[in-house]
């Protein structure tokens, strides 16, 4: 039988090593418009959790939500443009 301690070591020393891929860090730029979208959208709606929604915070929401929209749509649309390869 062979102990689990051992091999622990072998597993977490190589998976923590990792940098992230230079496609990686791309996807994540492509995707930034869209996170800090979805972040404002976050805030607005945590700003209305504890008290009375006024009609600001109602708008406040929903121009955050418009703008996640727009931006999902923006990296929707360059998705479909984007070829990799160079051979077209």
């Amino acid at each position: 039988m062979q102990a689990i301690v051992a091999l622990q070591a072998l597993v977490t020393a190589a998976s923590l090593d990792n940098e992230p891929s230079a496609a990686e860090l791309d996807a994540i730029d492509r995707e930034m418009p869209l996170i800090r979208a979805e972040v404002e959208l976050l805030d607005a709606q945590i700003m209305t959790i504890d008290r009375p929604a006024y009609e600001l915070d109602t708008r406040r929401v929903r121009r955050a939500h418009n703008r996640v929209m727009a931006a999902r749509r923006d990296l929707t649309n360059r998705a479909g443009t984007e070829q990799t390869g160079g051979a077209a």
